[in-house]
């Protein structure tokens, strides 16, 4: 059995008797939960300090010469990727999964003003040091936005661009939610939990349903705030939160070139910037189910494929059937 199947077994066993269940202290760059593949690392300057950026890069089983890059969600890491990418070496693909700094296995540099044009950066400088001067872009939720600002930034460097589920698509701001700022975000990052975690990815993402191998990714997330690197978890978190909220792509979507497809859950229930909004106001903010056919249409290149019946996080949710839409897609 696994360290977090343990976790899982035991987390379950005090629920039962009426306790809370101990969060497991992975550290607040994950040192002690295990990813699937061996993790590298690059060295980033970031507000004059140097920072780890966690990658891993797969090899094709039989190559056929091309690259996939797979981005994680805000409340994902790379390990979330693990059967996507099973799927993608398994039918030729070379196959590199970065953290982004601030999230997961990368650092969280305290000093850090966080923007899709710098972790795009990054991403770039990571690939072509990786000797990838051209691959296709597959983004998931918050990697949906950063995937389009690579794309928009660098059309050279990519071959085609999936979006999964993304944010980004409209912009909150005209819908007349407020600014929240970062303290505000910060003080609220601290009282995450695994049960608030698990709460609101079961609402918004798994359309009021629970399986029980989701548990893995919410205690590796809440694995993050255990110990002694909770405030930095919560600051990067909180920090990102404001990045999402203030810097949408939805006036830019006209500048993506490549061909892009958007692959959405039709039972996602993510309207980010909902909880910040007044309550008059949040009923009548849409989904990204809603959302996306109208932001397609804007995209030059852009086709929109509607997986129904799934939530916010297809490739968790049904593996193989969103793995076959992916190879479909890229092919």
């Amino acid at each position: 059995m696994r360290a977090w199947q343990v976790i899982g077994a035991l987390a379950g066993a005090a629920m039962l008797m009426g306790a809370t269940p101990p969060e497991p202290d992975f550290g607040p760059n994950l040192e002690r939960f295990t990813y699937p593949w061996p993790v590298q690392t690059m060295t980033v300057d970031v507000a004059g300090q140097p920072a780890t950026m966690a990658f891993m890069d797969l090899a094709a089983q039989r190559p056929n010469g091309r690259t996939v890059v797979l981005l994680h969600g805000k409340n994902f890491c790379g390990a979330t990727w693990g059967s996507t990418a099973r799927a993608l070496t398994g039918a030729g693909y070379r196959v590199i999964i970065p953290d982004q700094i601030g999230f997961c296995k990368s650092s969280k540099p305290r000093a850090a003003q966080y923007s899709f044009a710098m972790l795009a950066t990054h991403t770039k400088r990571l690939l072509a040091s990786r000797g990838v001067a051209r691959a296709t872009v597959v983004g998931h939720s918050m990697g949906g936005m950063l995937a389009m600002r690579y794309a928009i930034m660098f059309p050279e460097a990519v071959d085609r661009l999936v979006l999964v589920n993304p944010l980004g698509l409209v912009d909150r701001s005209e819908e007349g939610v407020p600014y929240t700022d970062v303290d505000t975000l910060w003080a609220g990052e601290k009282k995450t939990s695994y049960a608030s975690i698990k709460a609101y990815q079961q609402k918004n993402y798994y359309h009021d349903t629970w399986k029980a191998p989701y548990d893995r990714w919410v205690w590796m997330l809440a694995g993050m705030y255990a110990g002694q690197g909770r405030d930095t978890v919560a600051l990067a978190q909180a920090k990102t939160s404001e990045m999402i909220r203030t810097q949408p792509v939805a006036h830019e979507l006209y500048r993506i070139k490549p061909a892009t497809t958007v692959i959405v859950g039709t039972l996602d229930k993510t309207a980010f910037g909902r909880a910040q909004a007044p309550a008059s106001l949040q009923q009548f903010l849409k989904a990204i189910p809603l959302v996306a056919p109208d932001a397609v249409r804007k995209m030059p290149k852009g086709t929109l494929i509607r997986l129904e019946g799934l939530g916010h996080s297809p490739q968790v949710e049904d593996a193989a059937r969103f793995e076959t839409t992916l190879l479909t897609t890229i092919g």
